[in-house]
């Protein structure tokens, strides 16, 4: 999409100025082939938008099944020391650090994913407001030539 706009710059820029004013002449047939390009290129940023979510929601899924697996391995780690008789209350100690601590794991992956997710989409967000800005830019110059 940039290099698209990159496009339309480079041929505005070596387009015949005309004389006495700030209007150049440009081929329409290319400047509409340039356009038509970049709205096609609008739903490719979109599909990587989608992406970007779906790759966020596999990884906060893998990690709340990570997390989950966690915790049960952790409260059938509980059960065994706490059937042992002679080391209950040692057992129930041990017990609760292990389910805090795969706890404090699970809490800490998925904010790791959220992360992932916010980061991959505030950089989109910023990829297709750059995008914008050229457009506009462009559109503005066009239309500065129409009225000139």
């Amino acid at each position: 999409m940039l290099g698209l706009l990159d496009d339309v710059a480079t041929l505005l820029e070596h387009a015949r100025a005309m004389p006495m004013s700030a209007s150049v002449l440009v081929n329409k047939a290319e400047v509409l082939d340039l356009l038509a390009a970049a709205r096609e290129a609008v739903p490719d940023q979109v599909a990587a938008a989608d992406q970007v979510v779906a790759e966020a929601e596999k990884v906060l899924t893998r990690a709340r099944a990570e997390a989950e697996a966690i915790v049960a391995d952790a409260r059938l780690r509980a059960e065994k020391l706490v059937d042992e008789h002679e080391l209950t209350e040692g057992a129930r100690t041990r017990a609760a650090e292990i389910v805090a601590r795969a706890e404090q794991r699970a809490a800490e992956l998925e904010a790791g994913a959220d992360d992932y997710a916010d980061s991959r989409l505030a950089q989109l967000e910023t990829d297709l407001d750059a995008v914008k800005q050229q457009v506009l830019a462009g559109r503005a110059r066009l239309a500065g030539r129409k009225s000139s």
